[in-house]
């Protein structure tokens, strides 16, 4: 192969890569799409303004770009990030979250989701189990739901007494400025939607046999309980907004415009600078006479069917 050949095929596999990176966000959009025709014939969706495509993928793409310097500059500074996401059912936290995680590396950024507290934890005192999800020097970790469920869901559907809730409010902001004065920095999103965009969002996931599972018995009854949920955020705002963890609300109904919106917020909450970087020279591969590559045998090969 001639020497321009040689280079004609290297920019066509480097274009082949870039473009390969994009697929999981356009698989993903691809899917929210069909997810909006689904009910076309079945009822007619609210109004909206949405981002043009163009646009937001420019964005989206030079926001994870810069999450990547700041990831960089994380592991450079030792830093201790916790970023908590709140909202209601089916608001959108899990997509923003998704793209904040999406080219970020997992030993660095990873996500915190946990489960209903088992037999032990609930005799644990109420943080101990959060706690242990906390970021080391050099990490970012993103709540998918947090501590604050115990001012929601927890209070909503009666899994806590009224004596616990003051207690969750007496505690908490004892709690986060004790995380703040350990080094730890705290953001602390609630992503907003409306009464019709929730009760869309839920009807796209019931007739949809790849989203039911995002559908859970708890998600159902609170649709029943909207002003119940809406009561116990307004009191978890006002009683746990503090300088030292303030609570900055994410307009949700357009999904793109709050993903973009809430990673350029995030990355004007923590001052970073570009890394300086020693020049990767991959080495010459060594050879050996003697070595032999052997073969696969046929039967440990998967079977090629596309």
């Amino acid at each position: 192969m001639h020497l321009e050949d040689q280079s004609g095929f290297a920019m066509d596999r480097i274009k082949a890569e870039i473009a390969d990176s994009f697929d999981e966000e356009l698989e993903m959009e691809i899917d929210e799409d069909r997810l909006e025709t689904m009910l076309a014939d079945m009822e007619e969706h609210p109004e909206r303004e949405q981002m043009e495509r163009r646009v937001y993928f420019r964005e989206l793409f030079r926001l994870q770009h810069e999450l990547v310097r700041l990831q960089d500059w994380v592991v450079h500074k030792g830093l201790k990030v916790v970023v908590l996401f709140e909202g209601r059912d089916s608001a959108g936290k899990g997509g923003a979250i998704k793209r904040i995680t999406q080219r970020l590396n997992p030993r660095v950024c990873r996500v915190a989701a946990l489960p209903a507290p088992n037999e032990r934890e609930r005799t644990q005192w109420y943080f101990q189990r959060y706690t242990a999800h906390l970021p080391a020097a050099g990490e970012i970790v993103l709540f998918d739901r947090s501590w604050y469920n115990r001012a929601g869901v927890e209070r909503v559907m009666g899994f806590c007494s009224e004596t616990d809730v003051e207690e969750f409010f007496r505690s908490v902001p004892e709690f986060e400025r004790m995380l703040v004065r350990s080094g730890i920095l705290l953001i602390k999103y609630w992503f907003s939607i409306t009464d019709d965009e929730q009760q869309f969002r839920f009807a796209m996931r019931i007739h949809d046999p790849l989203k039911q599972w995002k559908l859970s018995p708890m998600d159902v009854e609170s649709r029943r309980r909207w002003e119940d949920y809406t009561r116990a955020k307004e009191a978890m705002l006002e009683r746990t907004h503090i300088p030292e963890a303030p609570w900055w609300v994410v307009e949700a109904v357009d999904k793109k415009r709050a993903r973009i919106n809430c990673i350029a917020h995030l990355l004007d909450q923590i001052p970073y600078e570009d890394v300086p970087k020693m020049p990767v020279v991959l080495p010459d591969r060594v050879r050996h006479a003697d070595y032999n590559r052997h073969p696969v045998p046929p039967e440990m090969i998967v079977p090629d069917r596309f």
